[in-house]
């Protein structure tokens, strides 16, 4: 399990939970319950940072709560 936080929530638009990773640009999953919109993302989390390691990219540390204002 990661430590990124993870912003999960139903779009009426998809008809799914969508599951997003703010600290990592571009990283969201879906899923037709919470539960699997969370273990989507998860492997997702595990794929964008493989990629970007390989890419050379840098990852940023988990920070925990975001704070938003």
């Amino acid at each position: 399990m990661s430590k990124y936080e993870i912003v999960l929530y139903w779009s009426k638009d998809d008809h799914a939970f969508i599951a997003e990773v703010p600290e990592l640009a571009g990283c969201a999953a879906d899923g037709t319950t919470y539960q699997e919109a969370l273990a989507n993302v998860e492997i997702v989390i595990r794929e964008w940072i493989e990629i970007a390691k390989k890419l050379g990219r840098r990852i940023s540390e988990p920070k925990g709560r975001l704070k938003f204002t």
